[in-house]
């Protein structure tokens, strides 16, 4: 079925997700009050709140190296967070359910698939194929495919498809249409029947199983939400896509053992499955972020949901080829994931959401979001003061953890694939070893996007990556 936009049934006024869920979070309106105003000033106060956080961390990092203390200060500190990565490296992994039987699809809960997709006219047939041939009843599961004012033949593969298949739906955006991605979502999320809400990439792969997988995930009365891994289909075309693969290994490990330790599980966009019940609590899609999952998944913690992870089956998608496409791309990830913290950072201290969870969730900003820009003024202590850098147990530690991670990441999706021989764990180090070294990008990418935060006004840009097919991957602006 196609439509076009709902203009008699949509509201007039903009919904505001995050203002429904921050209303909830409250206590009173003093304390809403207090997140629109003054330095906290919602999403309008990130660039105050930015510049705060790195003029921190300079004037920490470098009071650390003129200090007599420093250096012990971080071996403790380094030491306590290898406590931590110790206790959720052993954790045991919670195992997935049994997939849904013949007998239980009778009774299985509605689903409904989302896409959005802008100018993907070279895969999005391939992706919603796959989609509409589930195994799984057709009157259980939905597709609403939401053409977001695309300018290539998007429309007209998606009006064809809608013909053949009687579960797709599709939805085409007026020009006045805002929002980007998270506003497409939310755009049709009052039209969908589904107690279950997924979320795709116009060039995702899935395997027909995959509802029987996830569904039973649900079954968990605290699960939220559930993320399933994430693969690269193009791996073999270059050092681009062959280290993209080996993070999300990495991802894949973290998530799992995160979880499995009681800390946060998230969200990553392409597969991400939400409950109904659990996203309207949240206020449904952030559409003042430019990374939709990375919002919700803390919106959802905070609201005291759990995210659940899946490893197999896992949902495919392309692979940016190129490294000026990996510098955009990332530099959005990052960009969307500090966000988050700077808009929800009061809630994560004084929300009910758990000290696992959040000692979790303060080691990782620690490694992703303040460690990487803190090695600028360390190294510039360390030439003007010929000594060791202050920060260099803790950069061991993050080393240590990301290569051990990532082997262990990769040796467990081949496990899955392929039976373990000596020959394939020598392949596999080889792979940690250029997936280590593709992984310094993200040591260029913090520091850019914390400094390029706390100077700029602040601006929303949605960025989609291009896809032309596998091996044919280019970004537009």
């Amino acid at each position: 079925m196609s439509d076009n936009h709902w203009e008699e049934t949509q509201s007039t006024g903009k919904f505001d997700p995050l203002g429904s869920f921050l209303a909830e979070l409250s206590d009173s309106e003093a304390q809403e009050e207090e997140f629109r105003s003054d330095f906290f000033q919602g999403s309008a106060g990130r660039r105050k709140k930015a510049a705060l956080v790195l003029m921190t961390i300079w004037i920490s990092v470098i009071t650390l190296n003129l200090v007599s203390w420093g250096y012990w200060l971080i071996i403790g500190l380094s030491a306590l967070i290898g406590i931590h990565i110790v206790r959720f490296s052993f954790a045991p992994l919670e195992q997935p359910p049994e997939q849904l039987s013949e007998a239980r699809l009778a009774s299985a809960p509605v689903v409904s698939l989302l896409l959005a997709a802008k100018n993907e006219e070279a895969v999005i047939e391939d992706s919603l194929r796959t989609l509409c041939n589930l195994d799984y009843p057709e009157d259980k599961y939905e597709i609403w495919a939401i053409d977001d004012r695309s300018t290539d033949k998007t429309p007209e593969i998606l009006d064809n498809l809608a013909l053949e298949y009687p579960q797709l739906r599709v939805v085409h955006r007026s020009a006045a249409a805002t929002g980007g991605k998270s506003g497409a979502l939310n755009q049709v999320l009052p039209h969908t029947k589904g107690e279950i809400i997924a979320v795709f990439d116009a060039d995702a792969h899935v395997e027909r199983d995959l509802l029987r997988r996830v569904v039973p995930m649900f079954d968990q009365a605290e699960i939220g939400a559930v993320q399933v891994r994430k693969a690269v289909s193009n791996e073999s075309e270059n050092f681009w896509t062959k280290g993209q693969a080996a993070e999300m290994a990495l991802d894949s490990y973290f998530q799992q053992h995160r979880i499995a330790a009681d800390g946060i599980g998230e969200l990553r966009g392409n597969g991400q499955f939400v409950r109904r019940d659990a996203l309207r609590s949240c206020g449904g899609w952030n559409e003042e972020t430019i990374t939709d999952d990375l919002d919700l998944t803390i919106r959802l913690h905070l609201d005291n949901w759990k995210i659940g992870f899946l490893l197999t089956p896992s949902v495919r998608e392309e692979g940016v080829t190129n490294a000026v496409a990996l510098w955009h791309q990332r530099n959005r990830w990052a960009e969307g994931g500090y966000q988050r913290y700077l808009d929800y950072w009061r809630y994560i201290f004084s929300s009910p959401m758990g000290f696992s969870k959040r000692i979790d969730l303060l080691c990782f900003v620690l490694f992703q979001y303040i460690l990487p820009p803190a090695t600028i003024p360390d190294f510039l202590m360390m030439v003007t003061r010929h000594k060791l850098p202050v920060l260099a147990p803790l950069t061991g530690v993050l080393v240590s953890m990301v290569f051990i991670s990532m082997f262990k990441g990769l040796m467990q999706i081949k496990a899955t694939e392929e039976k373990l021989t000596p020959l394939s764990v020598l392949k596999t180090l080889g792979q940690v070893i250029r997936g280590m070294i593709y992984m310094l990008h993200w040591q260029v990418v913090m520091p850019s996007i914390t400094a390029r935060m706390s100077v700029r006004p602040k601006r929303l840009k949605w960025v989609k990556t291009v896809h032309e097919g596998i091996g044919k991957e280019s970004f537009e602006f």
